[in-house]
């Protein structure tokens, strides 16, 4: 379409934290594509390890955005989102899909909700309800392992089993994605570490299975998950092979989580993109 990949990042922007559109701008950006924002909110702090953060959501600037866009007749390759600040975001992100995704524009929603069990702090339950919608219209999600118990209405478990987990892929492309990654994901009795556990509905029928493992790292970063898909899109729109695309995506984020301990930088303030 573009000579240069386009896509479209429906995400938050934080003030403090390489998370959000901070690190998708940089990962997309170094891997060619052009990085089109609409913010969804604009945050003082990441929300997960800073108290007392700022919040201003961006719902009516985000309609703004839609509306001159349209006057603009763009052509996206991509569609990306993540953070959304209200469940009437969500609803903005389907909009934004029928004025401008076509059957060559690959969507991918990072489905934003929790992680370790818990919603995260401006999530609400009706924002889970809008979620299982909007994978609806997905080529790929990628939720860790609490967001895919939140869309599938599980309860949240610190680990699966192989036939639970090939179970919950299955489940989350029904609702609508041909491909499911659940990040972050821990087997029982595997003392491995973690692994990125991935589904492929392809032609005639056919799935594919595979996971990607990583070793633990005893260490909690904000924004990995938007690296992880950033990378793991970027790659895509360079037309590498899924799986391919997918072991790069969570070799950096472990380079990344072990250069920044090395430097010893504050966890909170996420890995250290600029090493």
């Amino acid at each position: 379409m573009n000579k240069v990949p386009r896509a479209m990042a429906v995400h938050d922007l934080s003030g403090i934290g390489r998370s959000s559109l901070s690190a998708v701008i940089s990962v997309l950006s170094t891997l060619g594509v052009q990085t089109c924002a609409m913010p969804t909110a604009l945050l003082s702090t990441d929300t997960s390890q800073f108290a007392g953060f700022s919040f201003l959501s961006l719902s009516a600037e985000m309609r703004k955005f839609m509306a001159h866009w349209q006057t603009l007749d763009l052509k996206f390759d991509a569609v990306y989102s993540g953070f959304l600040g209200s469940a009437e975001q969500v609803a903005i992100v389907g909009h934004c899909l029928d004025a401008f995704a076509d059957k060559d524009t690959l969507v991918v929603i990072d489905p934003v909700l929790g992680d370790n069990g818990e919603l995260y702090p401006t999530m609400t339950s009706d924002m889970v309800t809008g979620m299982r919608k909007l994978i609806n219209r997905a080529d790929v999600i990628t939720p860790n392992l609490t967001e895919a118990a939140l869309l599938l209405d599980e309860p949240c478990r610190a680990s699966l089993d192989l036939a639970a987990a090939r179970l919950w892929l299955r489940r989350l492309a029904d609702l609508g994605p041909g491909t499911v990654l659940i990040t972050s994901a821990v087997l029982e009795n595997d003392a491995h570490g973690s692994y990125v556990l991935a589904y492929e509905r392809a032609s005639g029928g056919r799935e594919f299975f595979w996971r990607v493992s990583c070793e633990y790292i005893p260490a909690d970063f904000p924004g990995t998950g938007d690296i992880f898909t950033s990378v793991l899109l970027g790659s895509l729109l360079r037309k590498e092979d899924l799986t391919i695309a997918c072991a790069r995506a969570m070799r950096f984020v472990a380079t990344g989580i072990r250069e920044s301990l090395r430097l010893n930088a504050p966890s909170r303030e996420g890995i250290v993109l600029e090493a």
